[in-house]
């Protein structure tokens, strides 16, 4: 677990949200940095592919379009 709690806490208070469980938190965590490892992965070898060592932009851009389809952001 990279990222803390109080981070996701407040995003849903941003979004809205007056109150959530621990739990609640804890799964959106988890959810949120398994999708950051797999974009982090892939980016890194779409950059290898290009034949680079650094992870671009347009690298992580690429990454969400074949995980996501149409741009999502």
């Amino acid at each position: 677990m990279v990222l803390s709690l109080l981070a996701f806490e407040k995003i849903a208070k941003k979004s809205g949200v007056k109150r959530i469980s621990k739990d609640a938190l804890e799964e959106m965590r988890d959810i949120i940095e398994e999708i950051a490892f797999e974009l982090a992965s892939d980016a890194a070898k779409i950059s290898q592919h290009a034949g680079r060592k650094t992870v671009k932009r347009r690298d992580i851009e690429f990454a969400i379009q074949r995980k996501f389809g149409e741009e999502k952001y």
